[in-house]
């Protein structure tokens, strides 16, 4: 491959999801760095930030000094802990959450947290799977079975959360999932429905706060009302986009959208 002129350079990303902007050259992620061609390996050795760089290769370039988007991308995808531990450094509204890593650790949290309350799986899990809501001891006997740490968050009672889509700083979406009937979750996955009516705006304005403290540049936010205030639940960077389609909207086009102005 011939290495682009100066004047001619496009921004270099692996992963594929800026494929359809025409400023980004997309390399793809090798298994092996010596897969790529020396121009690649040039190209990306002269850029002063990788895009979506993966989780193979984000340390390697943060190591070499260079700037990577999206920001706290891979070191938080699917991980509640992660997510959590920074919600609590950074004081950012979020149910009140704790984890425990002892062999039995069953009373503890029962001299903790009042029944009912929930309890997850931490890692990798989503779509609304590894939820659950615990509300008697014995099921909270069966979770700790499975779950080591176990990961207990207060309950609160609503039927819906709101998912706000932050990209570079700039909520471009927002919908409520509400649950269907019998349900505690609000994933679509689990049945939930999407609504557009009366989003408020200062959940909105929270979510972005919550993106720009946290540094996420490319998020789905899970955004609980509860009592008039506001709780971040989760960040989802691999999130559904069946809200962007009841919505007419085209995620590349949104990207290409921030890129006229100026925001990639």
């Amino acid at each position: 491959m011939e290495t682009l002129s100066s004047d001619s350079r496009k921004r270099i990303a692996l992963g594929k999801r800026f494929r359809s902007l025409p400023s980004f050259q997309c390399l793809g992620v090798n298994p092996n760095w010596e897969d790529y061609s020396q121009g690649e390996m040039r190209d990306m050795e002269e850029a002063g930030t990788i895009y979506y760089p993966s989780s193979l290769y984000e340390d390697f370039f943060l190591s070499l000094g260079k700037k990577v988007f999206p920001r706290n991308y891979y070191r938080f995808m699917g991980n509640k802990i992660r997510q959590t531990n920074l919600f609590q450094l950074l004081d950012i509204r979020h149910p009140r959450t704790r984890l425990y890593y002892g062999r039995n650790p069953l009373a503890q949290i029962l001299a903790d947290f009042r029944l009912p309350f929930i309890g997850k799986t931490s890692l990798g899990s989503s779509k609304g799977k590894g939820v659950f809501l615990i509300k008697e001891e014995a099921q909270l006997e069966n979770y700790l079975r499975t779950h080591r740490p176990a990961y207990i968050q207060e309950y609160l009672p609503v039927d819906r959360d709101l998912r706000v889509v932050v990209l570079a700083g700039k909520a471009v979406h927002a919908y409520w999932r509400i649950q269907r009937p019998g349900e505690f979750r609000n994933n679509v996955f689990q049945g939930a429905t999407i609504s557009f009516a009366d989003i408020p705006p200062e959940a909105v304005e929270f979510a972005e706060d919550v993106a720009r403290r946290c540094r996420f540049d490319e998020v789905g936010l899970d955004i609980c009302v509860f009592e008039g205030e506001c709780y971040a639940i989760e960040a989802n960077m691999v999130f559904g986009l069946e809200g962007f389609k009841q919505a007419g909207l085209d995620l590349p086009e949104v990207f290409a959208d921030l890129e006229r102005h100026g925001l990639l």
